[in-house]
C-alpha cells in the first residue's frame, strides 16, 4: 500500500509554535514527499487507532490550550459508504489529523477559525479608533514604508516596524478628524529587500487597483476603498434559499454587453440578470470577479485576491448586482480561484517573493512553486499567513459581498504534487491517496469548506476536478474535503468528440449513457454539455460545431430550414437536454449557449490585434423575432421550467431502462418523469414501448418537436398514454426491460419527451399549461415587478388574468405558466 509517511530519517524538525502568542508564520510545515508534523512530538508513523468522531475532538473542547490532538479516528463514515477507502485508513487517518491538528492550533492561537478568517479586517488599511491601519506580511524585507497620494509618495515619514512575525505595520493618527489616507487614493508597499533593492508594491490585502487605461500595458495601483457611509451601498435583499438543485447560469461580466467593449456590473445587474431569471435559472455563477493585469486570462491569472476587478466598476457596483440579483430570487456563486496566483510581479502577490525561503513567501520555492503549463506561482498552503490570507479572502467575499457559495478553480491541480500535468486518471484508487497527493492544499480545502459551511450554512461550495477523487465531495465530518458538488468534466468532453469525431448513425447509446451516470454514489456532480471552456477560440461551441457557417446564412425563419440547421437545432436542444436530465444532481449554462451564441470568444490580445469584437454577447439574435435563435432560447427556458415544477434534479430516482443501439433511443425515469430521447438520424417510430414504474395515465410534459421550439409539432400533447402491466409483479426479470408497466409513444427522429403521470385529482389543471404542451413565453420579466405581480416561468402576469387565456395556476408550487395558442 502507499501511504504518505515522511521519506526520510533526516527529515528536518517541525515547526514548532515558538511564541506565546501565536505561532510563526509556516507552523505547518512540510515539502516535497517528505511530511511534517504540525505539532511538538518525535518524528513519528502513522497514527493509531482509537475510539472516537473526529468533527471536534473532546480534549479541544475541554483544554482549549492543548496543542496534541490526541484522539484519532477508528472509523469514518465514509467506509460505509465505500468499503474500497478502507483500505487506505492509514491515509485518511493521516490527513484528518493534520486538519485537526491545524485547526486545534488556529483554535489555540487565533481564538477559532472564525476569527482567523477576519484577516481582513486587521490586514491591509482599515480605520481603528480614530487612525488609519495598515499591515502587511513581507518577513524578508529589511525596511518598509507606506507610500501614495497621501504623502506625495516620498515614504521618509511613513515607516513601518516588524513585529517578530514578520508582520510590518504603521498607525497614523486621523488629521482634523479626517483620515489621512482618503478614500480612492493610490498607495503602495515600499520595501527593501535581502539584496538592498527598494522595490514598489501593491499591498497584498488591497480591496481595489486600477490602472491608466490611456497608456499600454500600464501597471495597476492600489486604491484605497473606504468610502464615507452615504457611498456605500446598502443591501436590501436577503439571500434566496438554497434550491433543492442549483441551475447555474456562468457569466463573464465584461463580456456580457452587445457592445465590443468591456461591460460593467451595473449593466450586467440590470440588462442580463432579468433574462436568466427569464430562463428559469436559480444561480448565478460570476468569473473573473478577482482583479486580475491580463484580461484574456478570463480572470484565472488572478493579481489582486481581495480587489473587484475595476474594468467592470468599483465594489459598490458589484455588491448592486449581487443584490438585485437575490431579488430575482437568483443565487450568486463567485468564481474563486486559490490553486494559484498570477505570475506578474509589479501587479500582483509574486511581487513579495525577492529571495526569501518557502516559510517567509506566499509560495512554494523553486520547481514546486511554478505551474509549467499555466506560468503561474503555486502557494504553500502549510504556511500559516497563507491559510490566513485564502481564508480571510473567502470569507470577505461572502460577507462584504453576500456571495451565496464559490466555485473553486484548479481543484485538480491543488489536489496532487504533479497537478493533473500530463497525468492520466484511470479510478484507481492509489491514483488519489499516494505520495502525489498533496496533504497541505487538501487541509486547506477541508478548513475552508467546514468555515464556509459554518458561516453559512446554505452555502454552495463546487470543485472543478477532473481527476474524479473520492470523498471530495462528503462532509468533513465524515472524512471527506467537503465539497457540496463537483463538475461532471467528462461529459462536454464526450461531446465534442462525437460531434467532432463520430458520424450519427455511429453515436454508441449506451456510451453516452455511461459518461452521463459516471459518477461516485452519494457525491453530487454539476452537469454540463458545454461551459466556458468549450467556447473560448481554439474550440467551438455545439452550435457553431453542429452548424457552423450556416449560422451566418441558415438561421432566418422567412426561409426553409436546411438540412445542416433543422440537425444542428434538434441535437443542441437534445444535448443539453439530456446532460441536464441524466448527467447529475444540478446543471450548468455558459452564457449565450442556452441561445446557440454562433463563433467563439476572444479576449482582446496581441493575437487578435486587441479587439474587442469576440469579446461579447449578441443578445440580438436571440430577441430578433424572425431568427432561429430564440427556438433553442426558448427551450431552454422550457427546460429549466420542467426541473422546477418536477425537481427530476434532486431526486434519488434515476433508472434507464433501454439504451438501444440499432434504434438509437434512450429511455429512463428521473424522477416522476419519463424520458425518450430518439437519436436516430430519420427513423421515426409508432408505439414504440417505453417502460416505466408506476401504472396510470402518462402525458407529454415537454417536447423538442414542438413549434414553439423550431420543431415540426408531430408529437401530439393531448393524447393520453394508459399503461398496460408488463410480466409477474414482483419478478423484474420477466418485466419489460425490469420496468412493471409499459406505454406507447410515438418517436420522430432527433428528437426528446418527457412524460409525466397524470394525477387525475389536478389533470384539468396541468391541461393547457406551458409545462404539458410545451408553450413558454419568450418575453423577459419586467425586473421592477410590483408586490402584485406572480413572477415565474420567464412570465410575468397578474393573479387576476383569466386563467383559461393567460395562465394555467398549479396548486402544488402556486406557480403560473404562459399559455398562448398557435
Amino acid at each position: 500500500m502507499l501511504c504518505l509517511t515522511s521519506s526520510s530519517s533526516s527529515a528536518p524538525a517541525p515547526l514548532l509554535p515558538s511564541l506565546a502568542d501565536r505561532p510563526s508564520p509556516g507552523i505547518a510545515g512540510g515539502g516535497g514527499n517528505v511530511r511534517l508534523s504540525v505539532v511538538s512530538s518525535p518524528r513519528r508513523s502513522w497514527p493509531g487507532k482509537v475510539k472516537t468522531n473526529f468533527s471536534v475532538p473532546a480534549t479541544a473542547r475541554k483544554n482549549k490550550t492543548m496543542v496534541t490532538v490526541v484522539e484519532e479516528v477508528d472509523h469514518l463514515p465514509i467506509y460505509d459508504l465505500d468499503p474500497k477507502l478502507e483500505e487506505f485508513k492509514d491515509h485518511f487517518n493521516y490527513r484528518i489529523k493534520r486538519y485537526l491538528d491545524q485547526k486545534c492550533l488556529i483554535e489555540k492561537h487565533e481564538g477559532g477559525l472564525e476569527e482567523f478568517s477576519k484577516g481582513y479586517l486587521k490586514f491591509g488599511i482599515n480605520t481603528v479608533d480614530g487612525a488609519t491601519i495598515y499591515r502587511e506580511w513581507a518577513p524578508a524585507a529589511q525596511e518598509a514604508q507606506l507610500i501614495g497620494e497621501f504623502n506625495n509618495w516620498n515614504g521618509a515619514k511613513h515607516k513601518m516596524e516588524k513585529d517578530k512575525f514578520g508582520i510590518w505595520s504603521i498607525k497614523i493618527s486621523h488629521v482634523n478628524g479626517k483620515p489621512a489616507i482618503p478614500h480612492n487614493s493610490k498607495v503602495k508597499f515600499r520595501f527593501r529587500h535581502g539584496g538592498g533593492a527598494w522595490v514598489d508594491r501593491i499591498p497584498a490585502w488591497i480591496r481595489y487597483a486600477t490602472f491608466d487605461a490611456s497608456k499600454f500595458g500600464a501597471p495597476y495601483d492600489g486604491v484605497h476603498w473606504d468610502p464615507p457611509a452615504c457611498e456605500r451601498y446598502v443591501f436590501k435583499h436577503p439571500r434566496p434559499p438554497k434550491p433543492d438543485a442549483p441551475r447555474i447560469y456562468e457569466a463573464h461580466v465584461g463580456m456580457s454587453g452587445e457592445e465590443p467593449e468591456v461591460s460593467t456590473y451595473r449593466e450586467f445587474a440590470d440588462n442580463v440578470l432579468p433574462r436568466i431569471r427569464a430562463n428559469n435559472y436559480n444561480t448565478v455563477q460570476l468569473m473573473a470577479i478577482m482583479e486580475h493585469s491580463y484580461y484574456a486570462s478570463f480572470g484565472y491569472h488572478v493579481t489582486n485576491f481581495f480587489a473587484v476587478s475595476s474594468r467592470s466598476g468599483t465594489p459598490e457596483d458589484l455588491k448592486y448586482l449581487v443584490d438585485k440579483a437575490h431579488s430575482l430570487g437568483l443565487r450568486v456563486l463567485m468564481d474563486v480561484v486559490h490553486s494559484h496566483a498570477s505570475n506578474n510581479v509589479t501587479d500582483g502577490l509574486n511581487g513579495y517573493d525577492v529571495g526569501q525561503n518557502t516559510h517567509e513567501s506566499y509560495f512554494h520555492t523553486g520547481d514546486r512553486g511554478y505551474h509549467k503549463l499555466w506560468d503561474s506561482r503555486l502557494f504553500n498552503y502549510a504556511n500559516w499567513e497563507v491559510l490566513r490570507f485564502l481564508l480571510s479572502n473567502l470569507r470577505y467575499w461572502m460577507d462584504e459581498f453576500m456571495f451565496d457559495g464559490f466555485r473553486f478553480d484548479g481543484v485538480t491541480s491543488m489536489l496532487y504534487h504533479h497537478h493533473g500535468i500530463n497525468k492520466g486518471f484511470t479510478g484507481n484508487y492509489k491514483e488519489y491517496f499516494s505520495l502525489d497527493t498533496d496533504v497541505d492544499a487538501i487541509v486547506y480545502m477541508m478548513l475552508a469548506n467546514h468555515l464556509m459551511h459554518k458561516l453559512l450554512p446554505e452555502a454552495t461550495i463546487v470543485a472543478e476536478d477532473v481527476s474524479g477523487m473520492p470523498v471530495l465531495c462528503r462532509p468533513v465530518d465524515e472524512g471527506g474535503v467537503g465539497f457540496d458538488f463537483r463538475l461532471a468534466m467528462a461529459i462536454p468532453d464526450r461531446w465534442i468528440d462525437y460531434l467532432k469525431n463520430k458520424e450519427d448513425r455511429k453515436w454508441s447509446m449506451s456510451e453516452i449513457v455511461q459518461t452521463l451516470t459516471n459518477r461516485r454514489y452519494t457525491e453530487k456532480c454539476i452537469a454540463y454539455a458545454e461551459s466556458h471552456d468549450q467556447s473560448i477560440v481554439g474550440d467551438k461551441t455545439i452550435a457553431f460545431i453542429l452548424m457552423d457557417k450556416e449560422m451566418y446564412t441558415g438561421m432566418s425563419d422567412l426561409q426553409p430550414a436546411s438540412p445542416t440547421i433543422n440537425r444542428g437545432i434538434a441535437l443542441q436542444k437534445m444535448i443539453h437536454f439530456i446532460t441536464m436530465a441524466l448527467g447529475g444532481d444540478g446543471y450548468l449554462n455558459f452564457m449565450g449557449n442556452e441561445f446557440g451564441h454562433p463563433e467563439w470568444i476572444d479576449f482582446p490580445r496581441e493575437g487578435n490585434n486587441w479587439s474587442y469584437d469576440k469579446c461579447r454577447r449578441q443578445w440580438s439574435l436571440v430577441d430578433t423575432d424572425h431568427l432561429r435563435y430564440k427556438y433553442m432560447n426558448a427551450f431552454d427556458q422550457a427546460m429549466n421550467a420542467l426541473e422546477e415544477e418536477f425537481s427530476f434534479l434532486s431526486s434519488s430516482k434515476q433508472i434507464v431502462s433501454d439504451m438501444n443501439e440499432k434504434d438509437k433511443v434512450i429511455v429512463f425515469e428521473r424522477g416522476d418523469l419519463v424520458f425518450v430521447f430518439n437519436f436516430h438520424p430519420n427513423k421515426t417510430y409508432k408505439g414504440y414501448k417505453v417502460g416505466c414504474d408506476l401504472p396510470g395515465k402518462y402525458r407529454v410534459a415537454l417536447d423538442s418537436d414542438a413549434l414553439v421550439f423550431g420543431g415540426h409539432g408531430r408529437v401530439g400533447h393531448d393524447v393520453d398514454h394508459f399503461t398496460s402491466p408488463e410480466g409477474m409483479p414482483g419478478v423484474p426479470e420477466t418485466n419489460f426491460n425490469n420496468r412493471p408497466n409499459s406505454f406507447k409513444v410515438l418517436s420522430p427522429p432527433r428528437t426528446c419527451v418527457a412524460y409525466y403521470r397524470v394525477d387525475e385529482d389536478r389533470e384539468e389543471l396541468r391541461r393547457g399549461g406551458a409545462v404539458a404542451s410545451g408553450k413558454i413565453v419568450t418575453e423577459y420579466i419586467d425586473v421592477e415587478a410590483t408586490s402584485g405581480e406572480t413572477i415565474s416561468g420567464g412570465w410575468k402576469g397578474s393573479e387576476k388574468d383569466d386563467c383559461g387565456k393567460k395562465g394555467m395556476k398549479s396548486s402544488q408550487k402556486e406557480k403560473w405558466y404562459h399559455h398562448s395558442e398557435h
